[in-house]
């Protein structure tokens, strides 16, 4: 089988990695990107590119504070606040915005904590707000596509984007196992390794 560079691996990432997807914004397209987070003794959350892209850093805050105040459904009773994390952005296009990442952040974090790999070929694709909800997919089609052309067996998308994904070509959904999120919670468990 051809295995193009910019394909991902179908084995599991270490823990606290995950592939992601940005939707992208007026002025960028969907990119595919990975989260790599580490954790120790400490607190916070350092972001160790330099310098931090503005929008990448905000997906980080988001993450950051649905791990606080979602912490008991996603890791029952550790302690994330007892924790320093490490997350580094890569970029595998041409866009190095890191926006719309909150929900790949927040699940890199939990896999971190936890010490538990996300599935092998697996894309998350989700953006948080404060609140703790996913955010609308201006354009799951174009992600969805991205993803195929990536090589990703499955793509973790929020409920919200189901029924425009009836739009996805025939050749593209029997490409890629599409798996649905209502929340977050229900997201790291749908992400992560048996």
């Amino acid at each position: 089988e051809l295995h193009s560079d910019d394909a991902i691996e179908t084995d599991p990432l270490p823990p606290g990695q995950v592939w992601a997807i940005s939707p992208g914004g007026q002025d960028a397209a969907p990119s595919l990107y990975r989260i790599e987070a580490t954790s120790g003794p400490g607190s916070g959350v350092k972001i160790l590119n330099v310098p931090v892209p503005p929008a990448f850093r905000e997906s980080v805050r988001y993450g950051e504070q649905n791990l606080y105040s979602q912490s008991k459904e996603l890791i029952g009773d550790r302690d994330p606040r007892s924790h320093e994390f490490s997350v580094q952005l890569r970029a595998m296009d041409t866009d190095r915005s890191g926006q719309g990442l909150g929900l790949p952040v927040l699940l890199a974090l939990c896999g971190t904590l936890m010490e538990r790999s996300t599935k092998g070929g697996l894309i998350v694709i989700g953006a948080l707000n404060l609140g703790g909800s996913v955010e609308m997919i201006p354009n799951p089609v174009a992600v969805a596509e991205l993803a195929v052309e990536k090589g990703a067996a499955q793509l973790l998308m929020p409920i919200s984007a189901r029924r425009q994904l009836l739009d996805l070509p025939d050749e593209m959904a029997t490409k890629v196992n599409i798996v649905f999120y209502a929340d977050p919670a229900d997201a790291f468990l749908k992400a992560i390794l048996e």
